[in-house]
């Protein structure tokens, strides 16, 4: 606990609310790591976009709270944002400690087919889901792979559909075909090429698998 709480701020958004006819959007969720503090500047990271809020108040039993930190479920009201430029599966930290990416290499391990799991090979479209988030990557297999079967492992490389924040070590689930199929860690991320604040990621279009 005491490790999480001096690292970043950094809180996966689960819900979104709009207040006072927009002029304050709510986000709630469980802080991941770090302290957040009434009148921090934060920033919103992944999916749609890149931007920065102030921290207007914080709420913990629906009650006001000057700060709040790791493992605590809050709401955190944010200033100076548009209400669209918020959803779930964001994240919400302090700026500067976490980038959105939209590939990334990893380990990952398949569940048994018993458990739902079936092979898979390069182009399979999986749903990804970190932390709150939940996107469409498609995998690239090693050279001379050609099927990662039930119950074994594999190093490979995802390329997502919309940028996700990410951090290496990060762990991830992935259903294919429907079905909860396996778990993953990220091992390596490429070189972040952050945008200014306020300046939308790209979006990828989906692909037609």
């Amino acid at each position: 606990m005491a490790g999480a709480v001096e690292k970043p701020f950094l809180l996966p958004v689960e819900d979104v609310f709009c207040l006072q006819q927009g002029r304050v959007v709510k986000v709630t969720g469980r802080i991941e790591r770090g302290r957040v503090h009434k009148g921090d500047t934060v920033e919103i990271i992944g999916l749609g976009g890149s931007t920065t809020a102030l921290v207007a108040d914080i709420e913990q039993h629906q009650m006001s709270t000057g700060e709040a930190s790791a493992d605590m479920n809050v709401g955190v009201l944010l200033r100076d944002v548009a209400a669209d430029a918020v959803e779930r599966g964001q994240v919400v930290a302090t700026p500067g400690s976490v980038s959105a990416h939209i590939g990334f290499s990893a380990h990952i391990a398949l569940l048994s087919e018993e458990q739902g799991s079936t092979g898979v090979v390069s182009g399979d479209r999986l749903r990804i889901h970190v932390r709150t988030a939940a996107v469409w990557g498609t995998v690239t297999l090693p050279e001379g792979i050609g099927m990662v079967r039930p119950l074994h492992g594999s190093d490979v490389t995802v390329a997502l559909e919309e940028p996700v924040a990410l951090e290496e070590g990060q762990s991830f689930a992935f259903r294919h075909h429907g079905r909860a199929a396996g778990s993953g860690i990220v091992t390596e991320l490429p070189v972040a090429h952050r945008l200014p604040p306020t300046e939308p990621l790209r979006k990828i279009p989906p692909r037609n698998t």
